[in-house]
């Protein structure tokens, strides 16, 4: 009787000790979950807190323009009328090379914009345009710029790489939109509302071919810059963008 007690406890021992280590195993199992979403969570820098316009400024400029506002948790340009109105480019304060940005962006009816890297501020510029890279924010139905070619429509490297098909979404709707720019790969590309539909090169004779047959040809400092802020364009259009973040490569 007692032989059986014994083998009964040392049963319910080793079932014990099973759940323990099977329970054990599961909370580090999750731990390991957490770590792993915070590390990504880690890698992604919040660039508007969708308050106010911390950690940007004008192109150029020591103050922003009542211009660019914050509007229900996005930032919103609209440009001013009269005396008021100033060409304003709205920039990020820190530096990037080899990056991912992620962001929406909502185009007014007829509207233009763009996002651009490798911005460096000069006296010699008054806008990044003639210096950075552009990725075309655009109403595609109503914008007359997407009538000269699919290289000057939403998504597209402006005037060099045309995108691979429309997935924009109408003038007052939200576009998710990112960007990856990666030097030492010699690779850019972009993805709309979740299709990629842009790749193209950053330096290098294939980076050369491209300049040769744009607008830009004879644009000595154009695409010269590896490393720069990111420039939302005043182009004389109402334009909102949200949820701004990048990731560094």
């Amino acid at each position: 009787m007692k032989r059986l007690m014994l083998i009964g406890c040392s049963i319910l021992l080793m079932t014990a000790c099973k759940n323990e280590n099977k329970e054990s195993e599961e909370v580090v199992e999750v731990e390991k979950e957490m770590k792993t979403e915070s590390q990504e969570k880690d890698e992604w820098q919040t660039l508007f807190n969708g308050e106010d316009l911390e950690g940007w400024k004008a192109y150029n400029r020591d103050s922003i323009s009542g211009q660019w506002k914050v509007e229900d948790g996005a930032i919103a340009f609209a440009p001013a009328k009269g005396d008021k109105r100033i060409k304003e480019y709205l920039i990020t304060e820190d530096e990037f090379g080899n990056f991912e940005l992620s962001l929406e962006w909502k185009i007014s009816e007829g509207g233009n914009s763009g996002i651009m890297w490798g911005v460096k501020e000069t006296e010699k510029y008054d806008e990044p345009y003639y210096i950075s890279p552009e990725i075309q924010v655009l109403d595609n139905q109503n914008h007359p710029d997407a009538k000269n070619g699919l290289d000057r429509t939403a998504g597209a490297l402006y005037d060099l790489v045309p995108p691979s098909e429309d997935v924009a979404k109408p003038a007052g709707e939200w576009n998710k939109e990112v960007i990856h720019i990666n030097y030492d790969e010699n690779l850019g590309w972009v993805k709309l509302n979740g299709k990629k539909i842009v790749e193209f090169p950053l330096q290098g004779e294939e980076w050369k071919e491209l300049i040769k047959d744009s607008k830009f040809s004879d644009w000595e400092d154009f695409g010269s810059t590896r490393r720069g802020k990111i420039a939302f364009q005043d182009h004389d259009d109402k334009v909102w963008f949200r949820n701004i973040k990048i990731k560094e490569l």
